[in-house]
């Protein structure tokens, strides 16, 4: 028989899952009603001259997802409920391994189960969706060799991960969870200098950028920021998709500045540098840090509320499962996924100030806003971005403010007459 606890869990994930169905619908219903109210400024400033396009290529990758959340919540919830769990647990006990291996086995075979469990959402993603859209450029020999390599790193970053919280477990029982806290707090820092040494480039090729005229655009870029770094890469996005995109990753000598080469060919020098500035400014603002700051604060509570459940009885008994403390884990995981879910608009604040904040470091070192503003309307357009989300969709999803609400913003605070061109809340939206 089904717990009344075993119940609740379900319906928390499944009203999450509805809740975030509804955004779904009505960013799209939304969406739709603004691009078409606004269309002649969605094919002037965004260039995108097909609406229709944009709005299918939305409401597709729109369905897929959703479809693909729906598909892992059944599976979790027959796993949950059929007594699959417990018996997997109690067959982990019976082996003889130590707690701390039955433990990561656990964790594990779960992130590469759900990595398998995606595979064929994101083939039919890649290989339906974007293609038909014209962004894929993926073999098929290049993408299995992505899902393996994928596999491969989930289930190696999955064990090192079970393996430190349920060592500190082991090594100190009262103080585990600020001991993990404090090692998975460690580890997103390691993790900054770990990816684009080490694991980005099993995926991407990174040039460094010589010198020429691209290398004095990115200088000059530097120069007026205030900014020194040696290592600036061009990757070969365009090897996967035409998508295109720039990114700034590591701290102190790691630090590296990264440009896709669609965004190379797509941009011209002016706009490319105010990208470039925008990336920067996350570095000179402390926002890394700051977001670094904010998610330690939400690990510790996770921790905090992690400890709590495991020493609790109900959490082992509501899911048949033996007293051991991994299991307790994956029951205060599942409780605490939703409950992160739904606070995302509080956590997206701080980095839609950091975004607004990075559009004005940009314009500054710039000296103009419109080759920001050209940066952002190529990007929505070139990657068929919705421009108008819906707002309710946005404060649960979005970390980045919609792009015409940028524009304007950086075109009113700095001067630029033209900024009452941008529609804000299209009539009939």
């Amino acid at each position: 028989m089904v717990s009344q606890l075993a119940l609740a869990l379900a319906a928390l994930l499944a009203g999450t899952e509805l809740l975030f169905t509804a955004l779904d619908y009505l960013n799209l219903t939304y969406g739709a009603r603004a691009v078409r109210t606004a269309e002649e400024w969605v094919r002037d400033e965004l260039g995108v001259d097909d609406t229709d396009r944009l709005l299918a290529y939305q409401r597709a990758k729109t369905v897929l997802s959703r479809a693909q959340s729906w598909v892992s919540l059944l599976v979790l919830l027959a796993v949950l409920l059929s007594g699959a769990f417990a018996d997997a647990v109690v067959a982990l006990t019976e082996t003889g391994l130590p707690p701390v291996a039955q433990g990561v086995v656990l964790v594990v075979a779960a992130a590469v189960g759900s990595r398998v469990l995606a595979a064929p959402f994101d083939a039919w993603k890649t290989f339906r969706i974007e293609e038909r859209f014209g962004f894929n450029n993926q073999t098929v020999g290049l993408w299995l060799r992505d899902l393996a390599l994928g596999v491969v790193l989930s289930g190696a970053f999955a064990a090192v991960v079970a393996g430190i919280v349920l060592g500190a477990v082991e090594l100190l029982p009262t103080l585990w969870p600020v001991a993990g806290w404090a090692a998975v707090v460690g580890l997103s820092l390691a993790m900054l200098v770990i990816y684009p040494r080490f694991v980005a480039p099993l995926f991407n090729d990174f040039e460094p950028v010589e010198a020429g005229a691209l290398r004095d655009a990115v200088e000059d870029v530097f120069d007026r920021a205030g900014f020194d770094c040696e290592q600036v890469y061009e990757m070969d996005a365009s090897r996967r998709s035409s998508h295109s995109n720039a990114y700034f990753v590591g701290f102190g000598r790691t630090k590296r500045v990264v440009l896709f080469d669609t965004l190379i060919e797509q941009m011209d020098r002016r706009a490319m540098q105010a990208v470039l500035a925008h990336e920067l400014a996350h570095w000179k603002r402390a926002h890394i840090w700051k977001q670094l700051g904010l998610s330690a604060v939400r690990m510790a509570v996770v921790f905090a509320f992690l400890g709590w459940v495991t020493s609790s009885e109900w959490a082992y008994a509501a899911f048949s499962l033996p007293e051991v403390t991994y299991a307790g884990l994956v029951v205060g995981v599942l409780f605490a996924g939703p409950v992160l879910s739904l606070t995302s608009p509080l956590t997206n604040r701080l980095s839609l100030a950091h975004e607004r904040e990075a559009d004005d470091f940009a314009a500054d070192v710039m000296g103009d806003p419109e080759p920001l503003s050209e940066a952002l309307a190529t990007l929505a357009g070139e990657n068929l971005s919705n421009p108008f989300p819906h707002p309710a969709y946005a404060a649960f999803h979005m970390s980045h403010p919609p792009i015409p609400e940028r524009i304007r913003r950086l075109r009113e605070r700095h001067g630029e007459e033209s900024s009452g061109d941008v529609p804000s809340a299209p009539t009939g939206a």
